[in-house]
């Protein structure tokens, strides 16, 4: 099987040269911030709905700009369903997008990566997209030299690389968007009725 992520060389040759030796990083938080888990809603929440997905997957942008706001309101905001994210990056812009959107930290992620869905074709078919994810980082408060030293973060890469390989083995996870949510499968852009049928069933039991 072919690997998911490309190794941090190969981001360094697609996207954009190194940080220069002592620009100053001001933004980006610290690694152990950057790896946390990254959960929307409250911690005691009794479903879980698990999201494998990659930033540069336009299903997925769909499911976060049509489906995810019903189901944060219905669910989600009423403490029923938390969702955890787990990066499943398809292609050296994707995943060069999910570690600034982790450089940003806990408290900007969902924030961050609804940026990023939203100007996907800005930045994912742009033939210099470190100079495109730098000015949508902007918006998240991060600067061009905070980008850089982000994209030559090697252990955060290794952990993105080890989020989307256990979603492969143990959820035998293929495509994007995947949501687990207990025993129940969802793959692909479903309509919000088939992730309330499943919640639903979930929250009786």
């Amino acid at each position: 099987m072919s690997r998911i992520v490309p190794s941090l060389a190969v981001i360094a040759l697609l996207l954009a040269p190194v940080t220069a030796p002592g620009t100053a990083v001001a933004a980006i938080v610290s690694l152990e911030e950057a790896k946390s888990e990254m959960v929307l809603g409250q911690a005691d929440a009794p479903v879980t709905m698990v999201e494998f997905s990659s930033l540069g997957c336009p299903h997925c942008a769909r499911f976060h700009r049509d489906t995810l706001p019903q189901i944060k309101k219905e669910y989600i905001d009423t403490g029923k369903v938390k969702l955890v994210y787990r990066d499943f990056p398809l292609g050296t812009a994707a995943l060069a997008a999910a570690m600034v959107a982790r450089c940003a930290g806990p408290n900007k992620f969902f924030g961050f990566i609804e940026i990023l869905f939203r100007s996907q074709l800005r930045w994912g078919k742009s033939e210099n997209p470190q100079e495109e994810l730098s000015k949508v980082a902007r918006f998240g408060g991060l600067s061009r030299d905070d980008v850089q030293a982000c994209l030559k973060n090697q252990p955060l890469l290794e952990h993105i690389r080890g989020i989307a390989l256990d979603g492969q083995m143990d959820h035998k996870v293929n495509s994007t968007p995947t949501f687990i949510i207990g025993d129940e499968i969802i793959s692909g852009a479903q309509h919000f009725d088939e992730f309330k049928k499943v919640f639903d069933k979930a929250l009786k039991k």
